[in-house]
């Protein structure tokens, strides 16, 4: 069978080569002139199936990486050259330096601070100096081709075709692209779990002068004394934010084994929680190269690899991990320059760099960044944490994914595994996932999961012994270690399986192997299976014996009845994903409605004071299906309410029977409907709604709805707190109508299983469609379907390709 698939490549790709066809619609732009044609001979055929996905057919790597770059561009044009202007750090060039990024490749806040932090990685190299090393350090032969060919299939498209997406048409920020470029995307998305989410500090870090001890930039005053310059309490929240469930990135994943499944293989449902807009959007294709490579799934814009996917033998997922994938190190600075530290009593003098940023409308900015063997000083005396730079103190951090450039070998590997092994395998190898989970099952019935993230390694012995007093807080709170600079032996060591010194090697990563399921919705690995807990592992990874989140609990519910059950098939799968059951709903609406029907005359008191009639509520409450289905009624007055209790609540107050380690999927529970803040939080709502003119049991999806094209479209499922499977994040606006955008949330969803054909039984879909361009046949079609709880039937044998009744084929080549 596999040499007749083969055959039928090979014949098609010719034919295709060779032959010319209509433009898809997708690309069908009207042609520009071709100032400057591009030579070089790469070529790639497309062929767009339903909604727009394309099947990129290529002789070899740098070829499909052409056809890449050439059909992201003519999906994602705008957001792409918005991204590549980050790159490049000319936000503020094109854009102001007072403006606000879109948080897609960094947590800068500003154009400015963004601009200063990519411009420094240019001026210092960094990219290209990772691209220099050999692999597996550096990039294999075929991620550099990959990434040589989508550079120029992008600049192709560039040069073919005039833009119509209003969002950059003639923008003179819309430029060619280089192989750099997508290599510094790349380097972006591993650090932004770690320098990239601290831009902000290391580009306004600046030593206190030497007169006053007042920060230069600041104003803040200098003090002594390490353990009082940061509040402890501050930092371990904003570290615990970096990593909750309920931060901008998420997902859930499971995988089945065959002891599970109908037929005995197994199965895989993916469900990212990834921003809908901006430059961290996925996009989906098929990527083939004649017995070498076919492999279907989500890439993140800009990456030429497939980051989520299957192909004909495994398919993976992956979630953002618990593990923190820096730390701080404390400098001890010497009496007379703070800008030298001492280690083993020797002085170090800190590395300058100057960058300089060109600004429209104004004269450049010049800043300098500092830093050290530790890594760059961060400070921002102001902020939430304060953390000052002073004349005895200072803060390098830590990110050993700085020195990490194997993200796309890893992901490579992973389109090639044959099994779970093979993915086992990729990460042993490669060893490059910044700041996620890896969950996996195979067409044999395996399954894996694996926490295989890149970590600086601090082990808990190392950070007994070497943790200031700072660090003896942070690190068993939120597992961030703040080392002792002074001594040179509080470095993180090595293990010696580890390809990059300073991080842990593949034997001391949280593993599970052929759990009847393997399941992560965001929290840490202890309970990817809660019969088969995972212990053992140090604290940076993540909590053993802690609460688990909402989401965390009403998926394990899921799964692992799913599991008893038995006799799976991809359509359990597909039913999972759109349940939409509210696991706060099971266990706080009954008690609500009970306790709003008991409350005197039928009122409480809003927060302001006054009171409001809450009597029509209590049926709708009780009545309410559980869900957040577009047309549940009950479920948005539930949601405003208990997004109410919960921020005015604390979590110990919230319920009458604590969390337990013993039985932690169904504990804390019981509503503590006594508590002060449930009525309040009630006649909250209630009041609210009635102001919004919005009926108390009105339909979800009249209320929870995206606009494209001047349409409502209804979007299913719920906010985080709420523990839905299908999470949503939407803003709140009651004055246009309820939840009118969805921020982030379910993105490239895939079912997954296998059927003995040698074509993977495979169900997809893309929540927010595969074009921003709102001119886009593919603006919003597959939104409407996942407004509906439909699904996109995916095409990835040949035979089921070339039966596509929508097939637009069309060679794109270099001239």
């Amino acid at each position: 069978m596999r040499t007749t698939r083969l055959r039928r490549l090979l014949v098609a790709a010719v034919a295709l080569l060779t032959a010319s066809a209509a433009l898809p619609a997708a690309a069908a732009e009207r042609p520009a002139r071709e100032d400057r044609p591009a030579h070089g001979g790469l070529s790639a055929v497309i062929r767009y199936t339903e909604y727009g996905v394309p099947h990129i057919l290529a002789k070899d790597y740098a070829g499909l990486g052409f056809g890449t770059g050439w059909a992201q561009a003519a999906d994602q044009v705008c957001t792409l050259a918005d991204g590549f202007v980050t790159l490049r750090g000319d936000r503020s060039r094109y854009f102001g330096p007072d403006a606000g990024t879109d948080l897609s490749l960094s947590s800068a806040a500003t154009n400015l601070s963004s601009d200063l932090f990519f411009r420094g990685v240019r001026r210092a190299g960094t990219v290209a100096r990772l691209l220099a090393r050999p692999a597996p350090l550096g990039p294999s032969r075929q991620v550099r081709d990959l990434m040589r060919g989508f550079a120029a299939g992008y600049d192709a498209w560039l040069a073919r075709h005039r833009i119509t997406d209003p969002t950059c048409r003639g923008a003179a920020w819309v430029r060619p692209i280089t192989t750099l470029d997508v290599a510094t995307r790349f380097y972006a998305l591993s650090v932004l779990g770690g320098q990239g989410g601290a831009v902000d500090e290391i580009t306004a870090a600046q030593p206190p002068t030497a007169a006053t001890g007042v920060s230069a930039t600041t104003g803040a005053t200098a003090t002594t004394g390490a353990a009082r310059d940061v509040d402890a309490a501050a930092l371990i929240k904003a570290v615990r934010a970096r990593t909750a469930a309920d931060s901008d990135m998420g997902s859930n994943a499971v995988a089945f084994s065959g002891a599970t499944t109908a037929n005995g293989r197994g199965l895989l449902l993916g469900n990212p929680h990834y921003p809908w807009q901006g430059g961290r959007r996925f996009w989906q294709s098929q990527q083939t190269i004649p017995g070498e490579l076919d492999v279907a799934g989500g890439s993140l814009l800009g990456s030429p690899t497939i980051s989520i996917g299957y192909n004909a033998h495994v398919a993976w997922s992956h979630t953002v991990a618990t593990g923190v994938p820096f730390n701080l190190t404390r400098l001890t600075l010497t009496p007379s320059d703070p800008t030298v530290y001492l280690v083993d009593g020797r002085p170090e003098h800190m590395t300058k760099r100057t960058v300089t940023v060109q600004v429209k409308g104004g004269t450049p900015v010049t800043r300098t960044q500092w830093w050290t063997r530790y890594g760059p000083v961060v400070a921002d005396p102001g902020g939430q944490p304060s953390l000052p730079w002073t004349a005895t103190t200072a803060y390098a951090f830590n990110d050993p994914n700085a020195g990490n450039f194997r993200f796309a070998d890893t992901s490579l590997g992973f389109a090639k595994a044959r099994s779970t092994a093979g993915i086992a395998d990729s990460l042993a190898r490669h060893q490059g996932l910044p700041w996620v989970n890896t969950v996996a099952a195979d067409s044999s019935g395996h399954t894996l999961y694996t926490q295989s993230q890149v970590l600086p390694r601090i082990t808990d012995a190392l950070a007994a012994d070497c943790s200031t007093d700072l660090g003896r807080l942070t690190y068993p709170q939120a597992g961030l270690a703040v080392l002792d600079g002074s001594r040179s032996a509080c470095t993180p060591g090595s293990d010696p399986d580890a390809v990059q010194p300073g991080i842990f090697g593949p034997s001391r990563m949280p593993v599970l192997k052929d759990a009847p399921y393997a399941e992560n919705s965001n929290d840490s690995a202890w309970l990817a299976n809660a019969d088969r807990p995972l212990t053992g592992y140090e604290r940076i990874f993540g909590a053993i014996g802690t609460q688990r989140s909402m989401r965390t609990r009403g998926a394990l519910e899921d799964v692992s009845a799913m599991a008893k059950r038995g006799g799976l098939t991809v359509r359990d799968l597909q039913a999972q994903e759109f349940t939409n059951r509210v696991p706060a709903g099971d266990l706080a609406a009954a008690d609500t409605a009970k306790a709003c029907a008991a409350l005197p005359g039928g009122s409480a008191k809003g927060s302001d004071g006054g009171s409001v009639d809450v009597s029509a509520a209590c049926p709708v409450l009780a009545s309410w299906d559980r869900t957040m289905n577009t047309d549940s009624r009950g479920a948005l007055l539930f949601d405003r309410f208990w997004r109410k209790l919960t921020a005015s609540v604390a979590p110990a107050q919230l319920w009458k029977v604590p969390f337990s380690a013993a039985d932690p999927v169904r504990t804390p529970n019981t509503l503590d409907t006594a508590n002060p803040g449930f009525a309040t939080a009630l006649a909250d709502a209630v009041g609210e709604l009635r102001a919004a003119g919005i009926a108390l049991d009105a339909p979800l999806g009249q209320h929870q709805f995206v606009v494209r094209g001047g349409r409502r479209i209804a979007v299913p499922g719920g906010t985080e707190r709420l523990g839905v499977w299908n999470k949503v994040e939407a803003v709140w606006s009651p004055a246009q109508g309820g939840y009118t955008e969805v921020t982030t949330g379910s993105s490239h969803i895939q079912a997954v299983g296998w059927d003995g054909s040698g074509c993977p039984v495979a169900r997809t879909l893309l929540t927010y469609s595969q074009s921003s361009n709102p001119d886009s046949p593919h603006h919003s079609d597959q939104t409407r379907l996942f407004s509906a709880g439909r699904w996109v039937t995916a095409r990835f044998c040949e035979k089921d390709i070339l039966s596509s009744p929508v097939l637009r084929s069309v060679r794109v080549h270099q001239r």
